[in-house]
């Protein structure tokens, strides 16, 4: 048993019928961090997140959450809250009512939570209005509510951020990240990948039910990768000079000769010729004024390790 992870999974296998949902997945998250869940459609993720709530059972492995093993029951250990392919409300009650009535099943919820929570997910003003005209940023907003009723030390979230806007998703993400701090673990899932990096300290990255990688987020981007990136400044044509000049970095959109982009171009390097390359703009006298990834660093990799390589033989 290890008690310093929150969750330790080794060689999880599931599978439904004759489909492999999880094939051998390793998998550890420590407290205090948010770890986000990354794959395309079918890669795994919504399972996994359902063995973590006890929704259901691997058929092969080992699995520990808050130190305690998993057995191949239907059940979580104390302390985890989460919802998957969205939160289960009910339509004609209120959104005050819903979390009283979660509340009374739980029955190990102090008496003020409700309201609470509802102040932390912001959703005081609508407490009393009947969920079913919520909107779904509405509904994703309370499934978190309710998930936070117990003071959970593992929290489980599926696309948390679905239907929310840019100012509900600030909210959210101020919400999870206070929970982060005070010591508690979320594990999520999203598609969405500014979250992600906005969010996660660490990520894994399903394919086919398999991972391809788990680590920090600064792993993904590493000294190594190239990447392509916007390169605006205060002289266009010496930019592309001077890049087409430097070792290691490739033009890869003469930006610049399009309408409305006088001074950008797009260049594909990695990072220590990218580094030289402003250094040499500088020198030249050239002002850097915007420098941002084509791509985020993420979904770069995402892409990389899970879209299928053509055979080029």
């Amino acid at each position: 048993m290890n008690t310093r992870l929150s969750v330790r999974a080794r060689g999880i296998g599931k599978c439904f019928g004759d489909v492999v949902a999880l094939d051998g997945i390793d998998l550890d998250v420590a407290p205090g961090r948010v770890h986000g869940l990354v794959g395309p459609n079918g890669a795994g993720k919504t399972t996994l997140l359902g063995l973590l709530l006890g929704l259901a059972a691997a058929d092969s492995g080992t699995l520990e959450i808050l130190g305690t093993p998993v057995g191949r029951t239907l059940d979580a250990p104390g302390g985890v809250a989460g919802f998957v392919d969205g939160p289960g409300l009910y339509p004609s009650l209120t959104a005050r009512q819903n979390l009283a009535a979660l509340a009374a099943l739980r029955g190990d919820v102090r008496a003020n939570r409700v309201d609470d929570v509802l102040d932390e997910v912001g959703l005081t003003d609508v407490a009393d209005d009947r969920t079913r005209g919520f909107s779904l940023g509405m509904r994703q907003r309370l499934g978190l509510a309710a998930a936070l009723l117990a003071e959970p030390r593992l929290l489980v979230l599926d696309e948390p951020s679905n239907g929310l806007d840019p100012a509900g998703k600030r909210h959210v993400h101020g919400v999870l990240g206070r929970l982060a701090a005070d010591g508690a673990t979320v594990v999520l899932s999203s598609h969405r990948m500014d979250d992600l990096e906005a969010l996660c300290d660490e990520v894994t990255i399903l394919a086919t039910g398999r991972v391809v990688f788990s680590g920090p987020l600064d792993k993904l981007a590493g000294e190594n990768r190239e990447l392509d990136y916007r390169l605006r400044t205060s002289d266009a044509s010496a930019a592309r000079l001077l890049a087409a000049d430097t070792a290691g970095v490739r033009l890869v959109d003469d930006a610049g000769s399009r309408p409305g982009a006088a001074e950008a171009t797009v260049v594909r390097a990695a990072t220590p010729a990218l580094d030289d390359l402003v250094a040499r703009l500088v020198r030249a006298g050239v002002a850097v004024r915007e420098l941002t990834p084509v791509v985020s660093p993420l979904e770069a990799a995402f892409l990389a390790l899970t879209t299928p390589q053509e055979d080029g033989g």
